[in-house]
């Protein structure tokens, strides 16, 4: 191909990422009688947020005015996450009313049918639907209790009234009911909508061969709240900015001062006193050359040796690197902008910031390869190992998660499309960019400028008390860094888990940066306490410490499964804890690397002793 062919090449690609990833709000404006497109998304239980099904895969009869239902060509973050719009068939016209209940269609259930939407109100299944890229949800029906001439509605978010013995009625009945009406209210300012609101109506019981008439109405009201307002009302401010939010950051940013002041008092004083030893008056005296040695200065010999599983352990730090870049774009970006009001937005800019941050992993990983390895030539294997170490683990998890989607016909499975997406994104531009950055790593990398030498023969580590093993050390350092960020954990989970939407996201980047000082504040204190055991085996030491903070998440996140949701079942079981281990194996990446890079220049520091 020619120049000209080759550029247009790319210049097609880049317009094609730019599509995909588009970020666009809804602004639409409407006249008198004009198409308002209303789109039926998923259908599920309401304690199973990621159990969900298409709308018609129930029981329920499409619109009678014909036609093949379309599906929405819905972005490509939104496809990721599950999203599955399709076309209501319902007639609604801009400022029309329907006062009336207008019939959408007539159904007959046989016995199959019946039960299974038996089964679906019994499980508080409730779906969603979009107007105008609002979103609103109903209840599928109800449960009601029946004994005599009385009725009681359970209430799905409380069983307290189950465990009540005044509701005890000796011979009440339970029997499911199916709402057959949708009231549709529609708030407006001049040609935009505003507010909808939906509520189910007309409750009839599921009964075999009993004709059940589906209606609608739709109200038309005026309102005076500007369109940029129209979100607000999805956002649980009373919530997310509660007084124990602010409290919380208050008291991580105590934690960070305390930290700070810790390292600080190891440099200004302990440090100082040790390095007093190595000059002399006539400034002659090298740190090789020291005799009487004690605690870190024994080490000096070790501590710039390569760590064990060299290739690995570079893989981690590059693929760190670049988790810790995507965090940062992704929160600074959600800062600057608004991301909660869009369909899968957040996901398409995670996407996104992986694929243009590729560089950073390629260069970190093959400029640490090249610092303790200079001499051999496997960069090709630090490469591909750095290509495929967190998207294969991903790939592992969200096999057997897509697979178990697939075997439940949930809408929760992953289109072949997207997949073939997502493949091309990683294959056609994080692939070259990390070939890219390892090329530069490789180049721009220093070789053997260490302040100490290595010396030829390890040194025994002599033996110590258990608290001082690394892997004890590792295993403690967790812990402070989890106390820093667990209320903010709290409040992501139940935004993900419990259908909030998270907005916050300056709280969000605080308790990014507090993770990020008392992260590196930890490992360097566990280190210096490993050295001073005369232990140089610090890198591994200082990525475990930081990266232990995702094993203490991951315990928080069994905690909360148990006691803060009403999750059940095999599948919602099977994607909560593989969410969540995704989640923390990608955060264990990140905070060790963020320790262990924060520890390197500790250590270069603490070494690094020279007589002007």
């Amino acid at each position: 191909p020619t120049r000209e062919e080759k550029m247009r090449s790319r210049s097609s690609l880049l317009v094609w990422i730019c599509l995909m990833f588009a970020h666009t709000k809804s602004s639409q404006t409407f006249t008198f009688g004009e198409s308002v497109t209303l789109w039926v998304n998923t259908v599920g239980p309401y304690h199973n947020p990621q159990e969900t099904y298409p709308y018609y895969s129930i029981p329920i009869c499409k619109p009678e005015s014909g036609g093949e239902l379309v599906k929405m060509s819905d972005r490509f973050g939104s496809k990721l996450e599950g999203n599955d719009l399709v076309e209501s068939g319902l007639n609604i016209q801009y400022l029309s009313s329907v006062d009336s209940n207008k019939v959408v269609c007539k159904m007959k259930l046989d016995q199959v049918q019946v039960k299974q939407l038996t089964d679906a109100v019994s499980n508080h299944y409730w779906y969603q639907m979009y107007l105008d890229d609002l979103p609103m949800w109903g209840m599928l029906g109800e449960m009601l209790v029946v004994s005599g001439d009385t009725e009681r509605t359970d209430d799905i978010l409380s069983d307290s009234d189950q465990r009540n013995p005044q509701h005890d009625h000796t011979h009440s009945e339970e029997r499911a009911y199916l709402y057959t009406h949708k009231a549709f209210s529609i708030a407006y300012n001049d040609d935009r909508i505003i507010e909808v609101n939906l509520t189910s109506e007309h409750p009839v019981p599921l009964t075999p061969n009993n004709e059940i008439t589906m209606t609608y109405s739709i109200k038309w009201v005026s309102t005076s709240k500007p369109f940029f307002q129209r979100f607000d009302r999805y956002l649980d401010f009373k919530f997310f900015e509660h007084q124990i939010h602010w409290f919380a950051i208050f008291n991580s940013f105590m934690l960070v001062v305390f930290l700070c002041g810790l390292v600080a008092l190891i440099l200004m004083r302990t440090l100082k006193n040790d390095c007093a030893r190595y000059t002399t008056e006539d400034g002659d005296l090298e740190l090789d050359n020291v005799v009487d040695e004690s605690g870190w200065k024994l080490v000096h010999g070790d501590v710039f040796r390569a760590p064990p599983n060299l290739l690995f352990f570079s893989a981690l730090v590059g693929s760190g690197c670049q988790i810790f870049a995507v965090a940062t774009c992704v929160i600074v970006f959600a800062v600057l902008s608004t991301v909660y009001d869009t369909r899968g937005t957040v996901t398409s800019i995670c996407l996104a910031a992986y694929a243009l941050t590729a560089p950073t992993a390629g260069y970190f990983s093959a400029s640490y390869y090249k610092i303790h390895a200079p001499e051999q030539d496997e960069w090709k294997k630090c490469m591909i190992l750095t290509a495929t170490l967190f998207p294969g683990v991903c790939t592992s998890v969200l096999t057997v998660l897509n697979t178990i989607a697939i075997s439940y016909a949930s809408s929760a499975a992953i289109p072949f499309t997207s997949i073939l997406g997502v493949l091309g994104i990683w294959l056609f531009i994080c692939v070259p960019l990390i070939l890219l950055g390892t090329i530069l790593g490789r180049y721009n990398s220093f070789t053997g400028d260490f302040p100490c030498r290595v010396n030829a023969v390890v040194r025994q580590i002599p033996d110590t008390r258990w608290y001082m093993h690394p892997i004890s050390l590792g295993l403690f350092g967790g812990i402070l860094p989890f106390g820093a960020i667990f209320i903010e954990m709290y409040f992501v989970f139940t935004a993900f888990w419990n259908y909030k939407f998270y907005y916050v996201y300056g709280f969000m980047l605080l308790a990014f940066i507090i993770l990020t000082i008392v992260t590196v504040c930890v490992t360097i204190t566990s280190t210096y306490f490993l050295l001073n055991a005369e232990d140089s085996r610090w890198q591994w030491t200082a990525f475990l410490s930081g990266g232990s903070t995702a094993f203490y998440i991951f315990l928080y996140a069994i905690y909360y499964f148990f006691t803060k949701t009403k999750m059940s079942g095999f599948f919602q079981t099977c994607f909560y804890f593989g969410y969540m281990g995704l989640f923390c194996v990608g955060l264990s990446m990140m905070c060790g690397t963020i320790g262990f890079k924060g520890t390197s220049v500790f250590i270069r520091r603490l070494y690094d002793i020279k007589k002007d």
